[in-house]
């Protein structure tokens, strides 16, 4: 065994612990912090106990489901300690990852010696109190802090006035795209979709802390039925992320010299070995194009290099939206049948929001422990936005981690040219990608496009509900409607209809 030198500050992950309330009387229901101090408690109990009264280095992930005034504060009361370092991350699936990767370094840099990175949501005890018109036994709802989802006013109006301002209708125009650069049919795409997500499904229903253990099938994911329904092409309600839990969970992170003193046993600690992060334009008309991540791919290709070249063991592929792991598992040159995850993705264990990726740390940290190895987690946020990826080693690496961990020069390398986007106007326009956004009965919403015009400028336009022509166009199975010609008619709303005649 390696001896450790006093001063080591080599960071590694000590403890992991999660929490689940499935409460039968709302009295009973954990808050979001409350999930969060239960978490931590047991990650301590975890790391052997005796590091919760220790930690100088307090992170908070970002929650929704409940207000309050200042969250680190909040959860550091209710723990009983007083880290002199805290804060409260921005919104992002990525800021997890994020949040643990900066915990490591600055354990490398001295600037810390016991970190807690916590997170916890409970919307589905808060949704419930809404349909009952019940109280929560909670702390009141802070109506005078910081407002809990960010608005979206980075995004072109365009975007905003189409209703193409949240996840779910922006994450298609990157599923059809992707899919028609692989020269896969829609019905390829969807097949491979569906089965990918089954594979979330089976880890999901063997772990304990999961929302939905279950082991749902490839048929039953892509079947449209009343349960399953369309929520925006071509994604059913089984292929997006299930926000209505209440989960939490906490990592603590030390310094080599601390855990062995604690007495932690080495083959308990999980070594960082480094990660990566990068991001694209926030305003998704701003990007050169919607087949691939340039920011994602150059994450991804630095993580690979970490680890030598060489397969990770076990890997966390986020799973907001199928096109995420799909276009994951090929940069990282994974084949189709990969098992994309450790805990289950988020639609099947949960999606606590902002926090999944610190119950897939926990996930990881357990098989590293298992099973031995390297592991992968890989976090991303926004509209395929923000990505941060953290490799994780059983084993201490041969190398201290690289403080300067941005690759957004390799991104900016592999951006093609963005065209400008332009109000749309009267005439002809191809289509570059599309969605349709469905209503709660199943019904056509409307239909979104995005369009390049003769110059090639970048533009928006809804298709009507009653276009069948366009909609069938979008929703083919055997053919993408990827570079097919139409014609804009602006007005208030501008629409844009596919041209039949030219397109056979």
């Amino acid at each position: 065994m390696r001896r450790v030198a006093p001063d080591d500050r080599t960071p590694v992950i000590v403890g992991c612990g999660e929490a689940v309330d499935r409460p039968a009387a709302l009295s009973h229901a954990l808050d979001p912090i409350g999930l969060m101090a239960l978490a931590a408690r047991r990650a301590d109990a975890d790391a052997g106990g005796g590091l919760l009264h220790r930690v100088d280095r307090l992170d908070v992930v970002n929650l929704v489901s409940w207000r309050y005034a200042d969250p680190p504060g909040e959860l550091a009361a209710r723990l009983g300690i007083a880290p002199p370092s805290r804060s409260y991350a921005a919104i992002g699936g990525e800021t997890p990852t994020k949040l643990l990767h900066e915990a490591a370094l600055a354990i490398a840099r001295g600037e810390a010696q016991v970190a807690l990175v916590a997170g916890g949501e409970a919307q589905h005890s808060v949704a419930r109190a809404q349909k009952e018109n019940a109280d929560l036994p909670w702390p009141p709802f802070a109506h005078d802090a910081p407002a809990r989802v960010e608005r979206a006013t980075y995004l072109h109006p365009l975007a905003i006035a189409l209703g193409a301002s949240m996840p779910v209708s922006v994450y298609p125009f990157y599923e059809m795209a992707s899919a028609h650069a692989w020269g896969q049919t829609p019905a390829n795409a969807q097949a491979e979709s569906a089965e990918l997500w089954a594979r979330y499904a089976v880890v999901a229903a063997d772990n304990p802390s999961s929302w939905l253990r279950r082991r749902y099938t490839a048929d039953d994911i892509a079947r449209m039925t009343a349960d399953n329904r369309l929520i925006a092409w071509p994604y059913t309600k089984l292929m997006v992320a299930n926000p209505m839990v209440n989960q939490g969970a906490a990592v603590i992170v030390t310094s080599l010299a601390v855990a062995q003193a604690a007495g932690i046993d080495p083959a308990a600690m999980i070594h960082p070995i480094g990660g990566a992060a990068a991001d694209e334009p926030r305003d998704y008309l701003a990007r050169d194009g919607y087949a691939a991540s340039p920011a994602q791919d150059a994450v991804l290709t630095r993580l690979r290099a970490l680890n030598d070249g060489l397969p990770f063991d076990a890997v966390e592929l986020y799973s907001c939206f199928p096109c995420v792991p799909k276009m994951a598992r090929r940069t990282l040159g994974l084949g189709p049948d990969v098992v994309p995850t450790v805990a289950g993705g988020l639609t099947f264990f949960g999606a606590p929001l902002n926090d999944y990726m610190l119950h897939a740390t926990a996930a990881m940290v357990r098989r590293l422990r298992s099973d031995g190895g390297t592991g992968l987690l890989y976090g991303q946020g926004e509209f395929v936005t923000k990505h941060h990826a953290l490799a994780l080693s059983a084993g201490r690496p041969d190398r201290a981690l690289d403080q300067d961990y941005s690759v957004a020069g390799d991104a900016n390398k592999r951006r093609g040219v963005v065209p400008p986007t332009v109000m749309p106007a009267n005439g002809a326009a191809t289509l570059e990608t599309a969605t349709i956004l469905y209503r709660r009965d199943g019904t056509v919403g409307h239909g979104v496009v995005i369009l390049r015009t003769g110059d090639g400028a970048r533009t928006m336009a809804a298709v009507a509900p009653d276009d069948r022509a366009t909609l069938a166009a979008i929703v083919d199975p055997d053919r993408h409607p990827v570079g097919r010609c139409g014609t804009i008619t602006a007005g208030d709303r501008a629409f844009w209809a596919i041209d039949r005649g030219l397109n056979g």
